[in-house]
């Protein structure tokens, strides 16, 4: 696995935190049949009362992120590397329940297919800015919303995230 360890807020984290964020994604080797060929990015920033530690690893049939806050970033980064297994773990669960088969190595986008979708939903999509798509979630009681975005006419998401803040996808075609 490569790994890349950032800091973010002014701090730069030291050779002692990076060795120790990567010893611990270590944990992950015997649950990650694509160990060896994934990217993991550790960011650790530093805040007055606590530090926040964010883990996004890509891998071929799931994407696995955790955001840990703790007084202290060895605890915040061992505390990301628990939900990552957690994930990890649930995940490969699903998938032995779904399929009768081991692991991520077995899901496939086929997977999916056997899921039942309840229910199908036609949007009109209004152009509108970012503010406006936000009135209009909250207006609603959703925690996302979807629309065509005034300026770039583009299909956008705005969403509730978990700790408060608001986000945008911005879709691209390819």
């Amino acid at each position: 696995m490569k790994v890349e360890v950032v800091g973010k807020n002014g701090f730069t984290p030291s050779e002692a935190n990076k060795e120790y964020a990567i010893k611990k994604l270590g944990k992950l080797k015997d649950m990650l049949p694509d160990y060896e060929n994934v990217a993991a990015r550790v960011v650790c920033k530093v805040y007055k009362a606590y530090h926040k530690v964010e883990v996004t690893i890509p891998s071929k049939n799931i994407i696995l992120r955790a955001e840990v806050m703790e007084a202290d970033l060895y605890a915040a980064i061992d505390g990301a590397i628990d939900k990552l297994m957690k994930q990890v773990r649930r995940y490969n669960d699903k998938v032995k329940d779904k399929l009768g088969k081991p692991g991520i190595k077995s899901a496939t986008v086929e997977d999916a297919s056997s899921q039942k979708i309840a229910r199908e939903k036609h949007l009109d999509l209004e152009p509108m800015t970012a503010e406006e798509a936000l009135d209009q979630m909250e207006l609603l009681g959703h925690d996302f919303f979807v629309y065509l975005d005034k300026e770039t006419r583009k299909t956008n998401v705005i969403y509730l995230r978990a700790d408060g803040d608001y986000a945008i996808l911005e879709t691209e075609a390819k």
